[in-house]
């Protein structure tokens, strides 16, 4: 019996809202808004309606880019009356700080987003595809080691308020840990009333209401303008080949796209179709990042320059934070690849709605001179590059990642495998490389020194090779989350479905 779709995603519950949608006659679109709003629920560190994301679609032999990242506010209230402070978070080998609190957040884009998928592209009505989700929320989820893992990286986070505290810890006021059951029955009600109601709940009703109330109220920038006026992008894809591939992905200014574009362009120009070895995986990511810093991280520049223009580009803010990824596809040859983030969230929860803003503008990358020198009212850029891979026989595959500015690292290496013939486990599983900084040894410039992060088994005459030219080099002996987690659906032109999701940040494959 042939199948009905696949999904790949991060969570058991979020892969599972999507194959009840699937299995219940929706197509790759409804799969995907039911699987993002369950990861709200169950993936709440990396997914919320109080953020924003990306979803490319593949529907009747067209792909669109729909873009409902956030949205830097409409206006700016002056720093002695925003809340904006710092915390510091515990990764085990390092301790990061972040920057929370309501002056953090940026206005969110995923609620928008999702309806509008809907709007263009669903079959089936949302108060059906919200269902799994609600579900979830209101019966609970058990947390598993990966989140418990998150929870606790963000500790200050989740225990930054009551609120938080009554859902993130138990009663002795500790963490909630693997096995226990997370209910979070405020957001179980907002997503019951927005399916219901619709988009207009969180554009002029009460949910954007509650968020205004709060920045107004608690030193945020947001007003209720920033709602009502927050409008979903619809763009062409970014282009790039791999291979007999061709690669689909989000265009500026999304940042990883392009990243990832020019990256292929200069692997393929001189690999061809043969095995990229490790050091020149290595280079190519030196190069990419050089490539960035030339032109302070702005999209359109690079989009620039990889078309040999020349040719003055608008700088946009940028955010890199924690990510989580959703890939469908089904038999009709319809695909959806989302990525979407909350930051880390903003550290207070949305009055009776189960679910905090972003923290976007405590990203340390907006400004190299400090926080607070954004622009109104401009979208911000991401690393988040959801893509779309063809082949000339007319399969599909919707693949992406978390993994902040890993991203562009774990996808460039994934469709290098993938174009030379992996299947989906193989390329998920093969051993990765990331590449922070623009200088090597012997090399004069102003960058930063530069840092090889590698997961252990690559052969021994390529990891020397590759090692030497760097300052500082940190091999890791297992795969691990810091090298994203890009998970995997494809549908091949006899409607053969498989994929992959990756187990570094414990995805989950599934076929209905």
């Amino acid at each position: 019996m042939p199948h009905k779709g696949a999904v790949a995603a991060g969570h058991q519950v979020t892969a599972a809202a999507a194959s009840e949608l699937l299995e219940d006659g929706g197509n790759a679109f409804d799969a995907a808004i039911a699987a993002l709003l369950a990861a709200c629920v169950a993936e709440p560190v990396l997914a919320s309606p109080g953020g924003g994301g990306f979803l490319t679609a593949r529907s009747k032999g067209e792909t669109r880019v729909f873009d409902f990242f956030a949205q830097t506010p409409r206006r700016k209230r002056s720093q002695g009356d925003i809340d904006f402070r710092e915390v510091h978070v515990d990764f085990g080998s390092v301790t990061q700080a972040f920057h929370i609190g309501l002056g953090a957040a940026a206005a969110p884009g995923f609620l928008p987003g999702i309806f509008a998928v809907h709007e263009r592209l669903g079959r089936v009505p949302m108060t059906r595809i919200a269902e799994p989700a609600i579900r979830a929320a209101k019966e609970g989820v058990s947390i598993t080691e990966f989140q418990a893992y998150l929870f606790g990286v963000v500790d200050p986070i989740l225990k930054a308020t009551p609120q938080l505290r009554d859902l993130f810890t138990d009663d002795e006021g500790e963490l909630l840990k693997a096995g226990a059951l997370q209910k979070n029955p405020h957001l179980a009600d907002a997503f019951d009333a927005l399916s219901r109601e619709g988009l207009v709940l969180a554009t002029k009703g009460e949910i954007a209401q509650a968020m205004a109330r709060q920045a107004e109220d608690a030193g945020g920038h947001l007003t209720l303008d920033d709602f009502r006026f927050y409008e979903t992008a619809t763009r062409a894809p970014l282009v790039a080949h791999a291979g007999d591939l061709m690669i689909e992905t989000a265009p500026p200014p999304s940042s990883g796209g392009i990243m990832v574009a020019l990256g292929l362009d200069r692997l393929e120009a001189s690999h061809k179709r043969k095995r990229v070895p490790a050091q020149d995986l290595a280079a190519a990511l030196l190069w990419m990042n050089a490539l960035r810093e030339q032109c302070n991280g702005d999209p359109d520049a690079l989009v620039a320059i990889r078309a040999e223009l020349k040719k003055p580009a608008k700088q946009r803010p940028q955010a890199l934070r924690g990510t989580t990824h959703v890939s469908v596809v089904d038999a009709d040859g319809n695909a959806a690849s989302a990525t979407v983030s909350n930051g880390e969230g903003c550290g207070a929860l949305v009055p009776g709605c189960g679910f905090m803003l972003n923290n976007m503008l405590g990203e340390d990358d907006i400004n190299p001179g400090g926080f607070h020198q954004w622009a109104e009212n401009m979208r911000m850029c991401s690393m988040m590059a959801p893509m779309l891979a063809h082949d000339d026989r007319g399969g599909v595959t919707a693949l992406g990642s978390g993994g902040s500015n890993r991203i562009r690292s774990a996808l460039l290496q994934t469709v290098i495998l993938l174009a030379r013939g992996a299947h989906a486990e193989d390329a998920v599983m093969h051993p990765r490389i990331h590449v922070e900084g623009t200088r090597a040894d012997g090399v004069e410039n102003d960058g930063p020194p530069a840092k090889l992060s590698f997961e252990e088994g690559w052969p021994d005459a390529e990891r020397d090779a590759m090692s030497k030219e760097f300052d500082i080099v940190e091999p890791w002996g297992e795969p691990n989350m810091f090298f994203g987690g890009v998970h995997i659906a494809s549908c091949d032109a006899n409607g053969v479905m498989e994929g992959a999701g990756d187990p570094r940040r414990a995805g989950v494959f599934q076929k209905i």
